[in-house]
Formats: structure tokens, sequence, C-alpha cells
């Protein structure tokens, strides 16, 4: 992707801080997306041009794609956990939705 950019003159985008963030977590993840983005087009460009040469390919797409994001300052001291710690899921093929449901609040 950084070759790719070089070559157009384009600069890579920038994770980047929230002013009132304390901990500088870069939550505001540009360049991540970007790299997951470019990530997939590069899949989807392969597969049709296996399909277009070969009639098929051994590619397939990604259904999902999980991201693990440690945020937040530590809960107590000395802690590997972080007060923002989560996980974001990404559901590319909506195939795989099932079903969902809305827990009740008490």
């Amino acid at each position: 992707m950084k070759a790719d950019f070089l070559a157009i003159g384009k600069e890579l985008p920038r994770n980047k801080d929230l002013p009132q963030d304390s901990h500088k977590d870069e939550v505001i993840r540009e360049l991540d997306c970007s790299v997951i983005e470019y990530l997939h087009q590069k899949i989807l460009e392969k597969i049709n041009s296996d399909v277009t040469e070969k009639g098929f390919s051994e590619l397939r797409h990604f259904d999902t794609s999980r991201g693990v994001f440690t945020e937040g300052g530590p809960v107590f001291e000395g802690a590997g956990i972080k007060s923002k710690n989560h996980i974001q899921i990404c559901i590319r093929n909506f195939n795989c939705i099932k079903g969902f449901l809305f827990p009740e609040i008490l």
C-alpha cells in the first residue's frame, strides 16, 4: 500500500488522537481502516483477475474481520487491561448475519 501511494504521489492516511484523549490512543484510525480496505480491494482484484484468466480463483473473500483495540489507561496499577479495551467486528458479507437481538435493559 505504501509503495502504491508513493507511486501516485498520495500521502498515507494517519491515525490521530482526539484532543481530549489524555492517553494518546490514536482512536481516529484512518490508516488502520485504509490498510484493511486496501487489502480487501487487492484480494478482490486478484480473484477477478484469476477468474478472467483461469475461470476460477483459489482465493476467497473474507466474510468478516475483527479488530482488538487496547485503549484508555490501566484499570489498576500495573494492569495490562485498559479501561476502554474492546473488540470490533465488521461483517463484510451480510449473508453471515442469521439474526440479531436487542438485550433487555433492566
